[in-house]
């Protein structure tokens, strides 16, 4: 028999089930000794204040979305720019997993060459966004210049099998980096266009996967050619022109681009200080971190180096880009749904974290064991970090200045690449691989504790 206590009435249990007849449904109350502000949840949650942004009130309900709003279905588009994606980058990492090598052994370029022309390559692309993307807002139109991006890149392929020396090399690299540069910011700003604002992480995050599923298909299809060919690099980069040609034709006419806003004002004049000023202070917060993160994580072709280091032969070095790729494609997306619903800013800190490890890894284990170790902490990094910064960027620009925002971000982050991949390459001709992944690990360490001090001051209503 039960004794009597202090259970509540029959109408009053009810109540906590379910509202009373033509009442509102409430949110049910926490249970007694419910744990209602966990440690860290300020970092990882939404804060539940408000935060003043280019004089609006931000709601920590702004800053994330339903579980509902995650499970709708992305915009065809979104799918169709991530196998735009997917087809360059087969194009462009079949070349890349064989050049360094092609490089060195074959045209006897050293590590710091090396390290030169990559960091030349990102730069060029990453100064050509800010044109093209301040471009792409004043016309009030994307597709235009990523399609043409995209063309200038396909017809560049068949250069790197015709170069004789690593002068016309680097001049491919740089051609086909221009292309790169067209094409991202105003690609990037349409995909933010597109995108339901609830679903701006996700929408991102599949595109990076499917770009990453192709950065690795690349360099399997390279493994697969250079043993069919008997290591023939030249046979290798003629094939790889045929996916640059397909995924022109992909955005050239599968891609529709949606109607401009008509109550949105054009940018008169993107890349001056007025509008430099109007992107406000939380997206330049957001730069600062993009740059850290950049000169801690310098080119994977010196993850490329480190496998011809440690005696992997020829023909499986670009194994090292396909283990990091998979691993990278198959956490971007998860990443970025993930992000649409927790602060954005401990997935990025967890991000460095594995890349700490990776360059441990990297610097300690010359062995196989090692390598793959790192290149998968490195994929993991990877998968955490870059889809989850263009999410933080499209949601602190405003929308007439997407383009101009995204070219800004790229241009800064690609003049640190260029610094990264420089130090890199004059540290490993100095003392080793050792030398540059230890400089790796202490720069990935700074960008943490940066990451941390900046506390919730990223995150911004998602517009």
């Amino acid at each position: 028999m039960e004794s009597p206590d202090n259970r509540p009435a029959v109408d009053d249990r009810r109540g906590l089930m379910a509202p009373a007849r033509g009442e509102a449904i409430n949110e049910p109350l926490p249970l007694a000794g419910a744990w209602t502000n966990p440690p860290l949840a300020g970092f990882l949650l939404p804060d539940e204040g408000q935060e003043k942004v280019e004089g609006q009130d931000v709601k920590a309900a702004d800053v994330t979305t339903t579980p509902n709003a995650a499970r709708t279905a992305l915009p065809r588009a979104i799918w169709v720019l991530g196998f735009v994606s997917l087809l360059m980058d087969v194009s462009s990492e079949m070349i890349h997993a064989l050049l360094p090598v092609y490089l060195v052994t074959v045209l006897g370029a050293s590590t710091l060459t090396v390290g030169f022309i990559e960091g030349i390559a990102e730069a060029t692309a990453s100064i050509t966004k800010i044109f093209s993307g301040a471009l792409s807002d004043w016309l009030g139109r994307r597709k235009l210049l990523a399609a043409l991006g995209y063309g200038l890149a396909a017809v560049t392929k068949p250069l790197f099998p015709l170069a004789p020396s690593v002068g016309w090399l680097v001049a491919a690299r740089f051609v086909d980096r221009v292309g790169k540069g067209i094409r991202g910011a105003p690609r990037d700003a349409l995909i933010a266009d597109i995108a339901p604002a609830g679903l701006r992480g996700a929408s991102f995050g599949l595109r990076q996967s499917l770009d990453t599923v192709g950065a690795f298909v690349g360099p399997l299809a390279a493994i697969g050619l250079m043993w069919w060919t008997a290591d023939n690099f030249t046979a290798v980069f003629w094939v790889a022109v045929l996916p640059a040609f397909l995924s022109l034709g992909l955005i050239a006419f599968a891609v529709s681009e949606p109607e401009p806003d008509p109550s949105r004002e054009p940018a008169k004049n993107p890349l001056n200080l007025a509008a430099m000023r109007q992107l406000g202070a939380v997206y330049w917060r957001v730069v600062a971190v993009g740059v850290v993160f950049t000169l801690a994580r310098f080119s994977e072709a010196f993850l490329i180096l480190r496998a011809q280091n440690i005696g992997l032969n020829a023909m499986w070095v670009p194994a090292v880009l396909v283990l990091m790729n998979i691993t990278y494609a198959l956490s971007a997306y998860p990443a970025g749904v993930l992000s649409d619903r927790i602060n954005r800013t401990g997935l990025l800190a967890l991000g460095l974290v594995f890349l700490a490890g990776a360059d441990l890894a990297l610097a300690l284990l010359p062995s196989l064991a090692g390598l793959a170790l790192g290149v998968v902490l490195w994929g993991l990094h990877m998968g955490l970090t870059q889809g989850l910064l263009s999410a933080l960027v499209a949601d602190a620009a405003p929308p007439n200045l997407r383009g101009t925002a995204f070219g800004y971000f790229n241009l800064f982050t690609g003049l640190a690449a260029l610094a990264a991949s420089v130090i890199a390459g004059a540290l490993w001709d100095a003392y080793g691989p050792a030398g540059t992944f230890f400089a790796g690990l202490g720069f990935a360490l700074v960008a943490l504790v940066g990451l941390l001090a900046t506390g919730n001051g990223l995150s911004v209503e998602r517009k």
